[in-house]
């Protein structure tokens, strides 16, 4: 019986096509897995999968994927992402602490065509309830007021600058933001890494946020994201949201930076391994 395996046109040019043609013969790795997205086992031989090539500096690692939870794709990681996570796959890394419902992370550094490369962005995750129903959230604030590359320093261009990337302001949390096409959120063996966006040179997406240790999300949060495919990125300018301890308080603030006119967001899809 033939895999259903599917394999992109630029997962192919990677890996070639002899051994995209073994893969689909079933003459090249297991033939179960853990789905590098929602973790739980499954079959080429039964159902659709995909694969996923997350490409390092200087390592590859090809991984499979529920085609519900992840299409085919290559994914550029940095090579301490993807050997973390080779680390996490084979068992050699220390247990990861419990996670907690609102969890930090380290602060990361943004891109500089989005914002100064000196700014330091904290992301708080969290599930935010819109019409209803959960979803994952990230929540994004600067520690300090973000300047326009190339400006004096003067004043905070944050939300402008992200308003300009295809982000939307928020006057309030009644309905989930629109996807913003060619952003996506790395998800690297159910712990959060970068938020990705598109290159301005071209090519594979790069990180526009990136923790400086993966970030650990709850199974709740986990499982909105495969649910929904995509986690809704909120932004405020410094000041605005704070580092709340729960999510009761993560909404409330959401809230009042949204009424205050403090907030941009986006629906941003998944990316995995």
């Amino acid at each position: 019986m033939p895999r259903m395996l599917d394999v992109s046109d630029e997962v192919r040019a990677e890996i070639g096509d002899e051994e995209a043609d073994r893969l689909l013969a079933g003459d090249s790795a297991a033939g179960g897995y853990d789905c590098t997205s929602c973790r739980t086992p499954g079959d080429p031989e039964q159902e659709r999968t995909s694969t996923v090539l997350f490409i390092g500096d200087e390592t590859a690692v090809l991984a499979f994927a529920h085609s519900t939870c992840l299409p085919s794709q290559v994914v550029q990681v940095t090579e301490a992402q993807l050997q973390g996570a080779v680390r996490s796959i084979n068992g050699d890394a220390a247990a990861p602490p419990a996670p907690v419902q609102n969890a930090q992370a380290a602060p990361g550094r943004a891109a500089p065509h989005v914002v100064p490369e000196q700014a330091v962005l904290g992301v708080t995750s969290g599930l935010v309830l819109i019409s209803g129903e959960l979803h994952p959230a990230l929540v994004v604030e600067p520690t300090a007021p973000v300047a326009r590359p190339g400006s004096p320093g003067f004043g905070d261009d944050f939300l402008p600058l992200l308003v300009e990337q295809g982000f939307m302001p928020v006057t309030e949390l009644s309905t989930a933001p629109s996807v913003l096409h060619g952003w996506s959120v790395l998800l690297a063996v159910g712990q959060l890494h970068a938020v990705l966006q598109p290159n301005p040179n071209g090519g594979q997406p790069v990180a526009w946020w990136q923790a400086h240790q993966p970030l650990q999300v709850t199974e709740g949060w986990r499982a909105a994201a495969n649910k929904h495919q995509q986690v809704l990125l909120f932004a405020a300018p410094v000041g605005s949201i704070g580092r709340q301890p729960r999510e009761d308080l993560l909404r409330d603030a959401l809230d009042r930076a949204a009424a205050d006119g403090r907030l941009v967001a986006a629906a941003l899809p998944l990316a995995g391994l």
